[in-house]
């Protein structure tokens, strides 16, 4: 099948290498000429597991190229994915649609023959309806089909969840609509993934509540630490405890500094502020009491930096390990980690930055802040370690407790993901502290 993607960012630049992956013929449309260019030259322009190896894979194939011209992507493809940023708007109040709706007002006009358009930018109830009417007076030829397909991604591992994905779900109208979705996901279908076929608004609401229960179960596991905190529980083990229960589980019941990136602080406000715009209270008081606890993850994490380090921060130096939002991913967008590094340097502290993929990014937005290319030489003379974003080299099988004990004025670690298991690094002579659970000392 021939197939365009229309903006290659975080999301759609993983859902074109996963086309090409799939047997399609791609080509992806950048507006971005700089973007663009690296892109068909295999270059990655962000860190996303296994993406540059299919990017080179397949534009070295031919079966995967990019243009800045989408009268070129028009001409050649016959389904349309629709994957540019819906960022929130500068109020707070919902997402600017600018990209969405000038994606559409400019390709439909340009389509010579029958073509399905499919939406995956993230968008509220009743963007379709606004959408298609677009469609109906721009579309120059018949049988122009709308299409709403919502990705349920993970940044970090965007490549892996377009191609193995829980489910797809398509908010369609018309049975050509759905055969070409068929079509076009069947390598993916014919290994048993499940697609769930609705309307156009049932579908817009599922990614909205996906979403929302998502950041629920963060903040709610957050909310608990801080209980926790106040009787001297051990938040980790509660969280293992509740999650045993098959109807709970165990993903996302992790405390720590909040959620992130560029999709769940946006969305989650977006739906918040709808919810509220349709009069539904008591949902809009509840997503507000998640956005809320999710908010007051930083404060408590200074708290706790500041209680482990025996008071104030100012004058201090802190080895910061980790801006990127999460592990696997190179993006600081809305990052509670870099966030964190923020307020630190605002108390007066001194934090030497290392991210094993984020460093280009982060100092892009904070040239004035101290890097290290290691996390030995973050460490050196540091007055106490930060560990923010849990890269496995830290958090998983870590080398770095005993290997640099020596190097840190005083062996203190402050875990805000709630990442480490302490073992390794009380046996080196460590203090280990982290959100909801008391001090664990050598």
């Amino acid at each position: 099948m021939r197939v365009s993607v229309i903006g290659c960012g975080h999301l759609g630049a993983p859902h074109a290498v996963a086309m090409a992956e799939i047997g399609h013929e791609v080509i992806g449309v950048e507006s971005d000429p700089g973007r663009c260019e690296a892109l068909g030259n295999g270059i990655a322009p962000f860190f996303e597991e296994s993406f540059e190896d299919l990017l080179v894979r397949h534009t070295s194939s031919g079966r995967l190229r990019f243009t800045t011209d989408l009268g070129e992507a028009a001409d050649f493809a016959d389904l349309h994915f629709i994957t540019v940023g819906t960022p929130l708007r500068e109020d707070g109040h919902g997402y600017d649609m600018a990209q969405v709706i000038d994606a559409i007002r400019s390709l439909v006009p340009l389509l010579s023959r029958p073509a399905t358009i499919v939406g995956k930018s993230t968008v509220m109830v009743g963007t379709v309806e606004r959408l298609q009417k677009i469609i109906d007076d721009d579309a120059r030829v018949p049988s122009v089909e709308l299409v709403w397909n919502p990705e349920f991604l993970r940044e970090g591992h965007a490549v892996r969840d377009s191609l193995f994905p829980d489910r797809i779900v398509a908010g369609l109208t018309s049975r050509q609509a759905r055969e070409a979705v068929e079509e076009v996901y069947a390598p993916i279908l014919d290994h048993g993934v499940g697609l769930i076929l609705t309307d156009p608004p049932t579908a817009e609401v599922i990614k909205s509540a996906a979403n929302a229960f998502l950041t629920t179960k963060i903040s709610f596991i957050n909310a608990i630490a801080e209980v926790c905190e106040f009787v001297g529980a051990d938040v980790n083990t509660v969280a293992h405890a509740i999650g045993a229960d098959k109807r709970i589980g165990h993903d996302g019941m992790r405390p720590g500094i909040g959620y992130g990136g560029g999709c769940l602080p946006k969305d989650v406000a977006a739906f918040t502020h709808r919810v509220g715009e349709l009069g539904a209270r008591n949902a809009h008081g509840f997503l507000t009491a998640v956005e809320s606890i999710n908010a007051d993850r930083i404060p408590a994490a200074i708290r706790l930096i500041e209680k482990a380090h025996g008071g104030p921060i100012d004058g201090r130096t802190i080895a910061f390990l980790g801006t990127a939002f999460k592990v696997g991913t190179s993006d600081v967008r809305d990052s509670p980690a870099l966030r964190l590094a923020e307020r630190l340097a605002e108390r007066g502290a001194t934090p030497v930055i290392y991210d094993p993929a984020a460093i280009a990014a982060t100092r892009e937005l904070h040239p004035e802040f101290d890097y290290a290319d290691t996390a030995e030489q973050a460490i050196t003379d540091a007055d106490l370690v930060v560990l923010a974003t849990e890269w496995p080299e830290f958090a998983a099988d870590p080398e770095l407790p005993a290997d640099t004990a020596d190097l840190v004025r005083h062996r203190v670690l402050v875990d805000v993901r709630n990442a480490v298991k302490p073992g390794p690094w009380l046996a080196a002579g460590w203090e280990v502290w982290q959100l909801g659970r008391g001090p664990q000392r050598p």
